[in-house]
């Protein structure tokens, strides 16, 4: 069962990163289900992945947050998908980097703040590079629509990517207490 349930959070997150440049009001509830799914898989008793009622309470505040913020855009802005793949890319960039945050620190706090530091920088020069391109004319800096376009497609997509990270972290702290 514990293998039906790691497979199946992983087959969410996969499938909240594909629904992010169309559907990113979808996206973290499917990546909060996936740490959901993934908390419940036990091996002896034990949960092999650590994530207890704390975790999975944040991250569902923070779900219906971003959830409701991005509820709230414009229909067109919602619905577009411009540059969303820079965004994410560039959030999953990030997420990797900060990923490293182990090399100096094995400080589960630390991990998990370079993480999120990670995910943030990511996304936001994902933004800043697709607002360089000709694509992105319209929403660079001086338009005075760069931050609003990267808050309603930024938001959802670091939240989505930072329930992702939470489980890499603790995978990543497990094995460095396990080597």
């Amino acid at each position: 069962m514990a293998i039906f349930l790691i497979i199946l959070s992983v087959l969410l997150w996969i499938g909240a990163i594909v629904t992010l440049p169309k559907k990113a009001l979808l996206s973290p509830a499917l990546s909060f289900v996936g740490l959901l799914v993934i908390s419940l898989a036990r091996r002896d008793g034990f949960q092999i992945i650590p994530v207890n009622n704390t975790i999975l309470t944040g991250w569902l505040c923070m779900t219906v947050v971003v959830m409701l913020a991005t509820y709230m855009q414009p229909v067109p802005v919602r619905n577009s998908a411009r540059g969303t793949g820079y965004i994410i890319i560039g959030g999953l960039m990030g997420l990797m980097l900060g990923l490293l945050g182990f090399t100096f620190s094995s400080n589960l706090s630390m991990l998990y703040s370079v993480m999120i530091v990670g995910v943030i920088a990511g996304v936001f020069f994902g933004f800043l590079l697709f607002s360089r391109t000709p694509g992105g004319d319209g929403i660079n800096m001086q338009s005075g629509h760069f931050f609003k376009y990267l808050f309603a497609k930024g938001f959802p997509t670091a939240i989505t990517l930072m329930q992702i990270g939470v489980v890499l972290v603790i995978v990543v702290a497990l094995n460095q207490l396990n080597p």
